[in-house]
């Protein structure tokens, strides 16, 4: 697998011949939702290739965003739609990649599309790490297709990166570059409520560096508390420091919606990191943002994608917490997830997890996973915990 910093300089160098190609796999809620967000854009040196299953869906939603667009006077994006892909026949995703040779990938699929595993785990064990086997379940998929394809593009994963990306890395196999949304999330909250605290009216130049992983996210952002737990967070405006207290944490409990709205942050996600790596390359412009599993890391790490010099390069950004207080900040955020570890191809769960998942559901979780195992395991919390759950 290429590393990184050489896709983005062989981006680089093939978009001085061609138009950028995009992927989207999946064009669920959060697909939808990027792909309106990049059609919004004008830009006409993209193009854009919608994959699935089933091409009267994927015509009816790209049609919607197509003539939306063009209301707009914003649709001069190339649009192909190609419905061949079924996710569990890795043949069929290698065949689509290797046809079309995008630059950028994002995966946006779901294993049980539809449903916010939230909406199940917080109300009854309050910790998200029991599905990373049905977040892993498509990306493993695709991952090994992009191998067999020989792929150079940038992948972007959307589906609890925290864990899945470090899943595949300590695996030995092919790993999404990038993760969406989770700390991505969080951060806008905080700016808003730094901005109504200190009167700011230009909150959008509040700068935040923040590690932190999904359960902090979630925990925050419902209930304006941090469980007890001391984030590594700085802020600063003008040159100077913000102090992020415990009122700043409450005043991030905001209304939102439940349901697939919300996949309008994780689409903006999206959105932020292929527009940071195409102004790198197209730009020689130098953004920061916040990813989860960047590099195949636990939790989620500020990162900088850095096209200023005559290659562009991408990293952790270390100018306020170093690399292991970021660690060890994001395990004790993804401990609380249910997740102990997640080495040598496996995942580890925490025996809180398993007592709550027993004392709730009257299932025996087991607990490790092994890579050879994330099928069974997916279809077994699918059946005892997911169909329990929703009386089917």
């Amino acid at each position: 697998m290429m590393k990184l910093n050489e896709k983005l300089l062989l981006l680089k160098e093939n978009l001085k011949k061609r138009n950028a190609r995009i992927m989207i796999i999946g064009l669920g809620s959060v697909g939808n939702y990027l792909l309106d967000y990049l059609m919004s854009t004008g830009d006409e040196n993209i193009e854009i290739i919608v994959v699935g299953r089933s091409y009267e869906k994927l015509e009816m939603d790209v049609n919607i965003v197509k003539i939306s667009s063009l209301i707009r006077r914003q649709n001069k994006t190339k649009i192909t739609i190609d419905a061949s892909v079924d996710l569990n026949d890795v043949s069929t995703i290698k065949n689509v990649i290797s046809k079309y040779q995008p630059d950028i990938i994002v995966n946006s699929s779901r294993a049980y599309s539809g449903l916010k595993y939230g909406s199940i785990s917080w109300s009854n064990f309050r910790a998200y790490g029991v599905w990373t086997p049905l977040s892993i379940k498509y990306t493993k998929n695709i991952m090994e297709a992009y191998e067999q394809a020989d792929s150079k593009a940038i992948v972007i994963n959307t589906s609890y990166s925290d864990a899945v990306i470090p899943w595949l890395k300590t695996a030995g196999k092919a790993y999404p570059d990038f993760g969406s949304g989770n700390i991505n999330h969080l951060i806008p909250r905080i700016k808003l409520a730094l901005a109504m605290e200190y009167k700011i009216s230009d909150w959008w130049n509040i700068d935040i560096t923040y590690a932190v992983a999904h359960f902090h996210d979630v925990v925050i952002s419902k209930e304006g508390q941090t469980e007890g737990v001391e984030q590594l967070i700085y802020a600063e405006y003008d040159g100077k420091e913000l102090s992020v207290t415990d009122k700043i944490y409450a005043a991030c409990k905001i209304a939102m919606p439940v349901d697939q709205k919300r996949n309008m942050m994780n689409a903006s996600s999206n959105f932020e990191i292929i527009q940071g790596v195409l102004n790198a390359v197209r730009n020689s412009k130098k953004t920061r943002l916040h990813c989860p599993g960047f590099d195949g890391n636990i939790g989620g790490y500020p990162v900088i994608i850095d096209g200023t010099g005559e290659s562009p390069v991408v990293y952790i950004d270390e100018s306020k917490f170093s690399f292991a207080e970021m660690q060890k900040k994001n395990r004790e955020s993804i401990y609380l997830d249910g997740i102990e570890n997640v080495a040598d191809g496996t995942l580890f769960y925490t025996d809180e997890l398993l007592a709550k998942i027993k004392a709730k559901f009257d299932v025996e979780l087991q607990k490790t996973v092994k890579f050879s195992q994330i099928d069974s395991v997916a279809n077994f919390i699918i059946e005892r915990i997911i169909n329990k759950a929703l009386n089917k």
